[in-house]
């Protein structure tokens, strides 16, 4: 025990104990300083990555590069298969729509009460064309008409109709209805079915030879004289080096059955 400032004692193994539990605390502190700022540098030596390298990006760009290359190369070349036979195949689609067409008019001209037991439905007539003269045409009628007729005015039932071929214009339409004022009088009008259409054929069956006969243009009866109707009809469609022969066959009017 040592005496300060008169009555005041201080405990000198006391002070000396807490002395040395302060310089402990401090070294041990230091010493753990030092063991991490080694790892805080090396942390901080490390620079973070925030973006791609110039060297990334390059690939990158090559291989999207590539890729719409590729991509590119196979939409034209899809593009080239298809379109390759583009004229054939709307040339041959186009054949078979005006084929449809004719054979679904002359069926229905052959069906009754346009056709009649006994009548060629379908026949040759004596046709005069407008700014053309007097020609044989194979002529039916429509009941309802068509609905490739355009019409002026009113549509009109009892439509009768005539297929023509024209050189250089093509297979055509001429019609006018049996209820129009000047019928007799007027020329039929006109409606372009094909330009596409450069001839047609007519086909005969010979009985007697058990074969058909192709005619160019219609036959007459030897006894008689008068036109006779062919079994078939032959239409030649011709476009650029494309060329289609198409046989529409003629319906015949049958009897129809009773209403009872």
């Amino acid at each position: 025990m040592k005496a300060e400032n008169g009555n005041r004692f201080v405990w000198e193994p006391a002070r000396n104990h807490e002395r040395e539990r302060v310089e402990a605390r401090s070294s041990t502190r230091s010493r753990s300083r030092l063991h991490a700022e080694p790892a805080s540098e090396s942390v901080l030596a490390r620079p973070a990555r925030s973006a791609f390298t110039l060297l990334e990006l390059m690939i990158a760009l090559a291989l999207v590069a590539l890729l719409m290359i590729g991509l590119t190369m196979f939409v034209f070349s899809m593009g080239e298969l298809w379109g390759k036979n583009t004229d054939k195949r709307l040339f041959e689609q186009h054949v078979r729509a005006v084929t449809r067409f004719l054979e679904h008019e002359m069926l229905a001209a052959a069906l009754p009460p346009a056709g009649r037991p006994g009548q060629a439905a379908i026949a040759p007539q004596a046709v005069r064309p407008a700014n053309a003269n007097s020609d044989n045409l194979l002529t039916f009628e429509l009941p309802e008409g068509s609905r490739l007729i355009a019409w002026p005015s009113q549509p009109l039932p009892e439509v009768v109709c005539s297929l023509q071929v024209r050189d250089r214009q093509g297979l055509v339409l001429l019609w006018h209805s049996r209820l129009e004022m000047h019928f007799a009088d007027d020329p039929p009008h006109e409606t372009m079915i094909s330009p596409f259409v450069t001839a047609m054929a007519y086909d005969y069956f010979d009985a007697n030879l058990k074969r058909w006969k192709r005619e160019t243009v219609l036959q007459r009866d030897a006894a008689s004289g008068d036109y006779l109707a062919p079994q078939r009809i032959r239409l030649t469609f011709t476009y650029g080096t494309l060329t289609k022969d198409t046989i529409i066959a003629l319906p015949i009017a049958a009897e129809g059955l009773p209403n009872y």
